[in-house]
């Protein structure tokens, strides 16, 4: 009798244990039920008790088996009923449960299949029921950077052209209001500015105050012999006498511009063009300038069609004997067509010292530092030509940065930077691309990049809508993470405490109309204390610079791999 008791308790004992195993799945699917009948009876769902009745079931899951497979499942379902009730309740409060939720389970569960079904209902919930598509893009955004192997990618990036559009159209239908201090005056154009080369002209206009501007595009008439013009109209505006009416620009893409009192409130700057293939108009803050980007149409040439057909050629069979290489071809020479040149700017300088501490510490000196070991680096172990923007301390303007990289053709731009915060705390790597921001943090470190305001931060966002197509936001993103992810590699093997922030995007003024990929990299805190004590030693900015050239390395050892089809 004792052993049949005993063995009755072994029993009962593990059929308790096999019990409680399956709880989870017993509960997410009690609360399946619960949701499944609502979802059948219309009736039901008109009242409140019953919605919250499915959404108490599975907080079950989440609250005692938050480590379980089944709490994102019923973290996610009870979003969705959220989100639902909502429709009916019409309570904001609904909706803040529904997003938190989401968020929730993007963060805490990010390797989970449901993580990127998640971001994408955030997205919705800003496009559907909070009527925000900027909102809306930035979510929808993160389903591409944050999950790009999900299920929800290609969905999210319909969305994206959708929001592109909307914007577009809001961000066309809204006129640019002048601050108070020009509404009763006329605004004056200070100056005009260009760069150029045959195949590409930067021109700047810069005003002492915002305007409201229009563009058109003439083209070319042969009885009048007028040639292509392109021309902006300046509301609200006069040319001082300082400024040039005619300026000839020896480029061979432009032949002229000229500023000229059109009316007596509209200022129209003409550009002459011989050749056009494509060009940008935007405008930056802090001062207010508009900028236009003339670049000459493309015309393929026969190597290019010969490089065309060698991708396209089917593969051999057996291995083929490769041809010997001189030993000092660099390897963006055995490329071929890749990384030849790059161009690396080191931030502020001159009058802009960028990020101050005690003791005569300067961002631009650093930045300078390490911007030098890193040229040195790349023409030793990539083989490639470099160019800095400035070598001392002189000040550059950050439009007058992308235009140097345009005019040196160049294959990469990399902007140096050093980070600042208002708490010590802070510490960590980061490396940026030209895209809309992703989070605050982002926004923040733009608007002390560009010297600007959060509002004028988010104006620009507007404008990169028109901008998207023009700029290489995938290979920039590619380049970024390989250079993230270098730069933290090699410096975490030398020191301790090294936090990689990872990698993200905001709109950089100094990214702006770059014609190759370009990224803006910070290395590190000055407000930090650890932080601040490396980056002023000689060793800690060779590290960076090390770490940069591998990251850099890689970006171009993946392009070799995808041109060799690997």
């Amino acid at each position: 009798m004792l052993l049949i008791f005993l063995s009755l308790c072994c029993m009962d004992a593990s059929e308790a244990i096999c019990k409680t195993n399956k709880n989870p799945a017993l509960l997410l699917k009690q609360a399946d039920t619960c949701r499944r009948r609502l979802d059948a009876s219309a009736g039901k769902r008109k009242y409140r008790h019953n919605w919250l009745k499915c959404i108490r079931r599975y907080k079950k899951v989440t609250t005692r088996y938050p480590k379980s497979n089944q709490a994102p499942w019923a973290m996610y379902q009870s979003a969705r009923l959220y989100t639902g009730l909502y429709k009916y309740s019409g309570r904001s409060k609904d909706l803040g449960n529904s997003l938190r939720l989401y968020r929730r389970l993007v963060n805490n569960y990010k390797g989970h299949r449901l993580a990127d079904d998640a971001q994408y209902r955030i997205g919705e919930i800003f496009y559907k029921h909070k009527n925000d598509p900027a909102q809306a893009y930035i979510e929808f955004l993160k389903v591409d950077v944050k999950f790009p192997s999900g299920d929800m990618r290609q969905r999210a990036k319909k969305m994206l052209d959708k929001m592109s559009v909307i914007l577009s159209k809001r961000d066309k239908g809204k006129r640019l209001k002048p601050d108070n201090s020009s509404r009763n005056r006329s605004v004056a154009v200070k100056d005009i500015r260009h760069w150029s080369t045959p195949n590409y002209t930067r021109i700047v206009i810069d005003m002492d105050a915002p305007v409201k501007y229009e563009k058109h595009l003439l083209k070319k008439d042969v009885d009048l012999k007028k040639p292509q013009r392109l021309y902006i109209d300046l509301h609200n505006s006069h040319v001082v006498s300082q400024v040039d009416r005619l300026i000839t620009i020896n480029g061979g893409l432009l032949q002229s511009v000229r500023a000229g009192q059109y009316a007596k409130d509209t200022v129209r700057v003409v550009l002459d063009i011989e050749s056009i293939g494509e060009y940008n108009i935007f405008h930056l803050y802090s001062p207010f300038r508009i900028v236009v980007d003339v670049r000459r149409l493309k015309k393929s040439s026969d190597k290019d069609k010969a490089k065309l057909a060698a991708k396209q050629r089917p593969p051999r069979k057996g291995i083929r004997k490769a041809e010997s290489l001189p030993k000092k071809v660099s390897l963006a020479r055995q490329l071929g067509l890749n990384v030849k040149r790059i161009v690396i700017d080191p931030g502020h300088g001159g009058k802009d010292p960028g990020c101050l501490y005690s003791g005569g510490l300067r961002e631009k000196n650093i930045v300078l530092s390490i911007a030098k070991i890193l040229a040195q680096r790349l023409r030793k172990e990539v083989g490639c030509e470099v160019f800095l923007t400035r070598t001392k301390d002189v000040f550059i303007s950050l439009e007058r940065r992308t235009a140097i990289a345009n005019m040196k053709k160049a294959d990469l731009f990399i902007s140096l930077h050093v980070n600042a915060h208002k708490s010590r705390r802070i510490q960590g790597l980061e490396t940026y691309f030209l895209n809309m921001a992703t989070d605050k943090d982002a926004v923040m470190v733009a608007a002390r990049e560009n010297a600007t305001s959060e509002k004028n931060i988010s104006d620009l966002q507007s404008i990169l809508n028109d901008l998207m197509m023009n700029t290489k936001i995938h290979e920039s993103s590619r380049l970024a993470h390989d250079v993230q992810k270098g730069m933290c590699s090699h410096v975490k093997k030398r020191y301790k405490r090294v936090k990689n922030l990872g990698v993200k995007q905001a709109p950089f003024y100094v990214l702006i109309g770059a014609q190759m990929p370009a990224i803006l990299v910070e290395a590190g805190f000055l407000t930090n204390n650890t932080e601040r004590k490396r980056l002023v030693t000689r060793k800690y900015q060779k590290e960076i610079a090390d770490g940069i050239c591998l990251g850099i390395k890689s970006y171009i050892e993946s392009i070799e791999l995808a041109y060799q089809g690997g």
